[in-house]
């Protein structure tokens, strides 16, 4: 099986100590791609050095963390402009709007992922968007952008299958992550009503584990066990999982 991990923060400290040795599991388990989300203007010297280790494997995108949005979010978002004309990158992200935590700076987070949608838009690049607890709010903001030409990823989608539908409608795709294998999770109804071609894998590695490895560090070569329970609600293989979930992350990330 082939995969690409749409998701994972490779550059953060968990992985500081063994990180060649996650990436050699990952190529012994078929993932040939590992998408890097950024967080602030701190991350993304780390992330960049990780991309440079490894070449074509390890791929960067750039933005500001909806939960790093706070009163100097104005500044940040100058650093993260900045640096898409000095380097290239696969998406813009993550952005979006997270009100799980706090709900103090809601609209620096808004104003925030619509720099990002700008960005997207001029640089024609997919947005990756984190959505926790803000499905009503995201979806308010993208109603703007409705034939734009706007696509994208909902990074770990927290929806139902009706918000899913609605997603999709945008132009985005459904980022499918540990969570789906966890038995109190909502996300059975999710696949089982999307098709296939709506969605793409990732870890958010090093968190969401999925089961059996829930409670340990996450990494890129568990990819497997959520394409195995994403091809259990589907009554499909695994290995067909893969196949159309890489496949659209190199039609959605414009990746070989």
């Amino acid at each position: 099986m082939v995969f690409t991990d749409t998701h994972i923060h490779l550059y953060l400290s968990q992985f500081n100590s063994d990180r060649h040795e996650v990436v050699s599991r990952a190529r012994d388990e078929g993932v040939r791609h590992m998408l890097m989300p950024n967080i602030d203007s701190h991350t993304a010297g780390p992330m960049l050095r990780v991309a440079g280790d490894y070449p074509g494997l390890c791929l960067p995108m750039m933005g500001l963390h909806p939960t790093s949005v706070g009163e100097s979010y104005e500044a940040e978002l100058d650093i993260i402009g900045s640096w898409f004309e000095k380097e290239r990158f696969v998406a813009v992200g993550e952005t979006g709007i997270d009100l799980y935590w706090d709900k103090t700076y809601l609209e620096e987070q808004k104003k925030s992922m619509e720099r990002h949608i700008q960005w997207a838009l001029e640089y024609d690049l997919p947005l990756v968007l984190h959505s926790r607890n803000s499905l009503g709010e995201i979806f308010e903001l993208l109603e703007g952008y409705r034939d734009k030409g706007l696509r994208g990823v909902f990074h770990c989608f927290p929806g139902n299958a009706e918000e899913a539908a609605k997603a999709i409608e945008f132009g985005f795709m459904l980022g499918i992550g540990g969570v789906v294998t966890y038995s109190n999770s909502n996300m059975q109804d999710v696949v089982k009503s999307t098709g296939l071609e709506h969605m793409v894998l990732e870890t958010d590695a090093p968190f969401l584990s999925p089961h059996p490895k829930r409670g340990k560090r996450n990494e890129s070569a568990y990819l497997k066990y959520i394409a195995e329970k994403v091809g259990e609600f589907k009554g499909i293989d695994a290995g067909e999982v893969a196949r159309a979930t890489t496949a659209n992350a190199s039609r959605l990330f414009l990746i070989d």
